[in-house]
């Protein structure tokens, strides 16, 4: 049984339907996955955390014992399992009592994923992980669409505050979405991330379904150490 989502499993959503949206994100036709890099059980957290031209969507605090990278697409299916199912418990058990620092970055499987991504970033810093939540929440409804999903995906948008010019403007940001392919790009080709969702906590690659407890078995060692 797979927990995760793959370029080739995404593929036919990125066929069906590009973002069909005037002068905008046909930017997104061509995504070009890169070839990645063999999986490694740990990768060196100084060079996982190395800054790049994106700044972090990250909660907790920064000074943590524990930090978790997701590495996800808001079009896979199990991203949004997790974000739905497991990700509200580890919130609640430690992230907001001061124990994890947890950094979501996007690593798009197909166009409307890209699209999602950019919609994510231009919503601001506390409307985030606010989107996200009803993105992921709201997948069947704009991601897995026949035609074209913008309609759905502006409905939602603009819960977090979108007009439909700062909705279209955000679409045809071709630096951020040069900035999330570029993230995506290192994420495969230096830690060989090849499908989503992807964790690392501490640099070490988590293995598993992606439950709780597979967290928690990683995570309460580390703690415990003091």
């Amino acid at each position: 049984m797979t927990f995760d989502c793959s370029p080739a499993a995404s593929a036919t959503t990125s066929r069906r339907g590009l973002i069909g949206l005037t002068g905008a994100v046909a930017a997104v036709t061509a995504l070009g996955l890169p070839v990645a890099s063999a999986r490694a059980d740990t990768v060196p957290l100084d060079e996982l955390m190395k800054p790049g031209d994106l700044a972090e969507m990250a909660l907790g605090p920064a000074g943590a014992k524990v930090v978790i990278v997701e590495y996800a697409s808001m079009t896979c299916g199990h991203c949004a399992r997790f974000h739905e199912q497991v990700f509200p418990k580890l919130k609640e058990q430690y992230i907001d009592t001061g124990k994890v620092r947890f950094i979501l970055r996007e690593f798009p499987l197909d166009n409307r994923a890209a699209a999602a991504s950019m919609l994510g970033r231009c919503a601001g810093d506390d409307k985030v992980y606010p989107l996200v939540t009803v993105l992921f929440e709201r997948q069947k409804d704009w991601a897995f669409v026949e035609g074209s999903p913008v309609d759905a995906m502006f409905e939602l948008a603009k819960q977090a505050g979108f007009t439909r010019e700062s909705f279209e403007t955000c679409l045809k940001d071709q630096a951020l979405l040069d900035k999330i392919l570029a993230q995506r790009e290192r994420a495969a080709s230096v830690f060989g991330v090849n499908s989503t969702p992807t964790f690392f906590i501490n640099g070490e690659r988590l293995k598993g379904g992606g439950t709780l407890e597979d967290f928690t078995k990683i995570i309460d060692p580390i703690l415990a150490k003091g």
